[in-house]
Formats: C-alpha cells, structure tokens, sequence
C-alpha cells in the first residue's frame, strides 16, 4: 500500500502523503541505496579501496592525535564492534593503523592512524572527492546547502533517536 493512499483506519492526526510527499519519499530512499553504492563503486575501480576503509581512515585523520577508541571510532563509522574490529585488522595488515591498549582503561583498545595510513587516505581524497562531487553536489545547484544539511541532520538524529 502507498503511502498516499486513503485508509479509512489511520489513527487520529495521521494523514496520508501528498503526491510531492510520496516523490520526495521514493526519491530519498532508492538514493539511500544507490548513492552508497556508487561511491563505494568509485573507491573500489579507481583505489581497490572501500569506503568504509576510506572512512576508518578518514575518521582517525581527523583526531588531533590521529587515534580513536575502537568503540569510538566505530559509532563514527555507524558500524558494530564487531565490524570495526575486523575492518581494523585488514587495515592494521595494511600497514595504516595500529592497534593499542588505552593507557586509561586497560581493557580498551585504540586504533592509531600510521604514516602509511595518511598517505593513502591522501592519496585515495582526489577519487572520494570526484564522486562527492559528481554523485551529489553537481545536482544540488540551486539549493539552499544550510537548509538541506540542516534537514538532513534533524532526519539522522530522529532516526538515530529510535
């Protein structure tokens, strides 16, 4: 059933989508599937290099000390513990991160970005950015960036809210 379809059983106060409403409905989810893909497509053609490898990577450039708490780093990556920990050792095999203990809790572990790791986030930026670029801001002239970003942050929080 569409979402804009009349249902005679909604609860009280809740209306069926306008048709711009039910667009702009279908539009943002198939880009929540298709626009990942194809900027993970990007990394991978032109640097054998995923996009959560990029972000790991990414993530850890941007602490002043280039070192992030597991747990941290992966709540910034939106992945699980889990995840991050395998993704961390296929980077730490790489050469681009450390694994340590954290000095304030001895059953933490931080990931350290190395040399290695900098230099390969810089050389993978000029493809991540090519497809920033192409796949988002090359459609978005015309619109007002602040509010779009803002929109889009008070849709994350919501969604992350439940």
């Amino acid at each position: 059933m569409s979402a804009t379809s009349p249902d005679p059983v909604l609860p009280p106060g809740l209306t069926a989508l306008s048709a711009e409403e039910e667009t702009v409905m279908r539009a943002l989810g198939r880009l929540l599937l298709v626009l990942p893909r194809a900027m993970n497509a990007d990394l991978e053609a032109e640097q054998r290099m995923t996009a959560s490898e990029y972000n790991v990577l990414r993530h850890l450039s941007e602490d002043p000390n280039h070192r992030m708490r597991m747990s941290e780093l992966a709540q910034s990556c939106d992945m699980s513990l889990s995840g991050m920990t395998r993704l961390a050792a296929k980077l730490e095999s790489q050469g681009y991160l450390n694994r340590v203990k954290c000095d304030e809790d001895a059953r933490g572990w931080n990931a350290v970005l190395t040399d290695e790791g900098l230099a390969r986030l810089r050389e993978a930026w000029p493809t991540h950015l090519a497809s920033v670029r192409r796949h988002i801001f090359d459609h978005l002239d015309g619109l007002d960036l602040d509010d779009l970003a803002a929109a889009l942050n008070k849709m994350a929080t919501d969604a992350d809210l439940r």
